[in-house]
């Protein structure tokens, strides 16, 4: 068989591909300006809270974007419930912000385990998004 033909996919998939990374970055963009903590500055300090906190709403994120991608009928319908799962997501630590009121305050001051629930929950909240997107 031809080489090429192998290869015939490669654009389609690194047009997913790059719209994937842009939406990532987009979410860690937006996510950590919606925190009223520095995600980055508590992780370079060593903070395991914010870390794992981060580490899981990523994460939160990337699984309906998985889903996004592979159920999508073109690239378009991949950037709306890309975005979809970027507006979750956000919301999910918005809330849980609303129910645990000094959760920015725990996170900044290195508490585990409020790291390890937001994460929990974002992981959560990310499985029934992408459950969700099974179109």
């Amino acid at each position: 068989m031809n080489p090429a033909t192998y290869l015939a996919g490669l654009p389609a998939f690194l047009a997913y591909f790059a719209v994937a990374v842009a939406l990532l970055a987009a979410f860690a963009y937006l996510y950590t300006h919606s925190t009223p903590h520095k995600e980055w500055a508590l992780i370079k300090a060593n903070n395991p809270a914010a870390a794992t906190a981060y580490g899981g709403s990523i994460i939160g994120f990337v699984l309906p974007l998985h889903s996004a991608i592979s159920n999508s009928v073109n690239l378009v319908d991949c950037v709306l419930w890309g975005v979809v799962a970027l507006v979750v997501q956000i919301a999910t630590f918005l809330v849980l912000r609303l129910l645990i009121r000094d959760l920015p305050r725990r996170i900044h001051d290195g508490e585990i385990a409020s790291g390890i629930f937001v994460a929990a929950l974002s992981i959560a909240v990310g499985i029934l998004n992408a459950a969700s997107m099974t179109y």
